[in-house]
């Protein structure tokens, strides 16, 4: 566990440092109309950063054998994880629209065991109320695939 808590604390210090570097470019001062472009940026890093510091100390003056993970907690992420990936790696082909209804009944029905009418209802359900809120009231563009090519979206 102390080698996860050091790795992601040292990661959070260089990101921080980097966004620190860039908000210093910007400004971070006050200028006429306000905060420069750096300014939340800067604080923000600056809070990440002394945050991760805490934690590596934290980590170093712990002795603790914990593992990070052990392969019972591990089997419920890669659960979650699976069908995720899937969705990422289904929407650049068949578009978000049809992925995420796979990905919804594949899920309700491997990991919740949902009844068919149910997942039905919830994976065409989501799919068409998300794409009537982006595509027609907000006119935000998704990505698409075939089907809704051929449905002539």
């Amino acid at each position: 566990m102390r080698a996860a808590d050091l790795v992601i604390a040292l990661t959070l210090i260089v990101v921080g440092t980097v966004v620190i570097a860039d908000a210093l470019r910007l400004g971070i001062g006050w200028g006429l109309e306000g905060p420069q472009s750096g300014f939340f940026p800067f604080w923000l890093a600056v809070l990440m950063v002394a945050t991760a510091v805490v934690i590596a100390v934290q980590s170093v003056r712990r002795a603790s054998a914990i593992p990070f993970v052990t392969a019972a907690r591990l089997r419920p992420v890669l659960v979650v994880l699976g069908p995720a990936v899937g969705l990422v790696l289904l929407t650049e082909g068949l578009g978000l629209y049809v992925a995420s209804a796979l990905y919804l009944g594949f899920y309700m029905r491997w990991v919740g065991r949902h009844a068919w009418p149910t997942i039905a209802a919830v994976g065409l359900g989501i799919p068409v109320v998300t794409f009537v809120i982006f595509e027609r009231w907000f006119l935000v563009p998704m990505p698409k695939g075939p089907l809704e090519t051929w449905l002539g979206f």
